[in-house]
């Protein structure tokens, strides 16, 4: 996540410094960046060759020259909220005085986060989606004392790079695009539970049916499309059957322990070869392109 967040203010002209105690880990964003920009570069979706955007970024091990002057320092270490706190606690000693504190966290609220700071106002969380190249949500969630300023030049700087962000009104554990994912998550292992439907054959459900709506028309969209006395219906139906569990189901705790994490084990739910791990990533990135490549493409314009 990190080196893509680089790599997308480094494709909009600004100078971006990574930092990892790990050498190898910089080595490995180095290379991960440049295979990005040059697919980048590819499809035309950068305004400058692929090289002179990966020269904007630099990699450092020393967290003191990385972020000293730096005007925003986005965290991108692993979920884990005291490692979290860590990092922003160092880096606050560090950083100048008016430097804007970012998590991209997936679930950790910015006021759990900010627990120690001595400027919690200027920290708020900016969470990209993965690949965070090529999609342009940003959930930016701020807490109760950070300030409006900090909100609106963050999202200003956003817009400027393409990206979509919406600002939540308050802030909640997940925000609002994982709520909405593991909310299905959740019942569709709840389903494969009670032995209604395999894996396959539910993503199959999804591919086929309301995930090619929704993309398009939203959720509160394809309600309304579908009429909201129906829905209501459907609602008094099937909501008191929903999963309603509040902890990782037993299977899943199951696949965790056993090693099996998904296409980086090379087995999650199901088996993958070499072969479809390449084949499944590629698919997902050049759908992704397209997209991207869609949003590139000026509006029509009205007949004279």
């Amino acid at each position: 996540m990190g080196t893509n967040i680089a790599l997308d203010f480094a494709a909009h002209g600004h100078t971006v410094r990574l930092t990892d105690s790990i050498s190898q880990q910089l080595d490995n964003s180095r290379e991960l960046a440049h295979a990005n920009a040059t697919q980048l570069e590819k499809h035309g979706l950068l305004r400058e060759p692929a090289a002179g955007v990966v020269r904007r970024i630099t990699y450092d091990t020393h967290l003191v020259s990385t972020v000293a002057d730096s005007d925003l320092i986005i965290e991108a270490v692993p979920e884990d909220l005291a490692l979290k706190r860590r990092a922003f606690a160092k880096v606050e000693g560090l950083c100048k005085a008016e430097a804007i504190f970012a998590s991209n966290t997936s679930s950790f609220m910015p006021s759990m986060l900010c627990v120690g700071l001595k400027h919690p106002e200027r920290l708020l969380v900016t969470h990209y989606w993965n690949p965070a190249h090529l999609l342009p949500l940003v959930e930016v969630v701020p807490h109760e004392q950070t300030t409006p300023a900090v909100v609106e030049s963050v999202c200003r700087l956003l817009k400027a790079c393409g990206k979509k962000p919406i600002v939540l009104k308050r802030e909640l554990a997940g925000f609002i695009g994982n709520r909405l994912a593991f909310a299905l998550q959740r019942e569709a292992m709840e389903l494969t539970a009670r032995g209604v439907a395999t894996p396959e054959d539910i993503d199959a459900v999804v591919r086929n049916s309301f995930g090619r709506r929704i993309p398009i028309s939203g959720i509160f969209g394809t309600a309304d499309l579908g009429g909201l006395d129906v829905y209501a219906a459907i609602c008094d139906s099937i909501f008191p059957d929903l999963s309603s569990q509040t902890e990782a189901p037993a299977a899943l705790a199951d696949l965790v322990k056993r090693g099996r994490l998904g296409v980086k084990t090379g087995a999650g739910w199901r088996s993958y070869t070499a072969a479809e791990i390449a084949t499944a990533r590629e698919a997902v990135s050049e759908e992704l392109i397209r997209l991207a490549q869609k949003d590139r493409e000026p509006a029509p314009t009205e007949p004279a």
